[in-house]
């Protein structure tokens, strides 16, 4: 918990990025009309969950009214809106409601986190930008130490395979398939919870319930083979 808690403060300071340091500053600065009355957090975004946790969730960045504004991963923006209601209904969270840090939203046995932890303008982070955080996905996993790994998006998921090292599954990216890595841990995969994509029914409930319940189907798995071993 030392070592998360130690990383954590790294990234919150981090400004390796000019680019992004300029952005989700000014983005706090200047604000929403709706949020002209709330302060900002305008910092990198840490990891957010479980620190015990077997599943480790992985997006794309910090919504620039989101977790930009609200200093959690995926709080306070529609993605949130519809992943969290998920991770409620498959008994990953105490609560599907996520408006802030004070809100008390509890994950089980998950941890939340992204490639990038700064917002980026137009949603979009460089491959320079996504190289810079990289040591901190991987010290989180490292942490973490998870059995399964969901990649919400094909960019958290290209960056998953670059960590491990997997080219045999470059170019396999499809909603809800799952795959074993090389280490013993399993991969599954998901449309990112994006207005973009849940707004023209890209990403469905339905769709999205199905990769929670194949997450726990893995667990199950794991803890039977487990069992077998002994």
């Amino acid at each position: 918990m030392k070592s998360l808690e130690t990383l954590n403060k790294e990234i919150i300071s981090c400004r390796n990025c000019p680019r992004l340091v300029k952005w989700r500053e000014e983005v706090a600065r200047v604000k929403r009309k709706a949020y002209q009355d709330r302060e900002y957090w305008g910092r990198p975004v840490p990891g957010f969950g479980d620190p015990d946790a077997q599943v480790f969730v992985v997006g794309l960045a910090p919504g620039a009214h989101g977790s930009n504004r609200t200093g959690r991963q995926f709080t306070g923006d529609a993605s949130g809106n519809f992943l969290y209601p998920a991770l409620a209904r498959a008994g990953f969270a105490n609560q599907g409601r996520a408006e802030s840090q004070k809100d008390g939203l509890i994950l089980k046995d998950l941890f939340i986190t992204a490639c990038a932890r700064c917002a980026p303008p137009g949603n979009k982070p460089t491959a320079e930008e996504l190289a810079n955080c990289q040591p901190f996905l991987e010290r989180e996993l490292e942490i973490i130490n998870p059995r399964v790994i969901v990649c919400l998006g094909r960019t958290a998921y290209e960056r998953i395979l670059k960590i491990f090292s997997e080219s045999g599954l470059v170019n396999k990216f499809s909603h809800g398939a799952s795959y074993p890595l090389s280490n013993g841990t399993w991969l599954v995969c998901s449309y990112h919870p994006s207005q973009q994509n849940t707004q023209t029914g890209k990403l469905t409930v339905e769709m999205f319930d199905s990769v929670w319940s194949k997450v726990r189907e893995l667990l199950k798995k794991e803890v039977k083979a487990r069992i077998f071993r002994r």
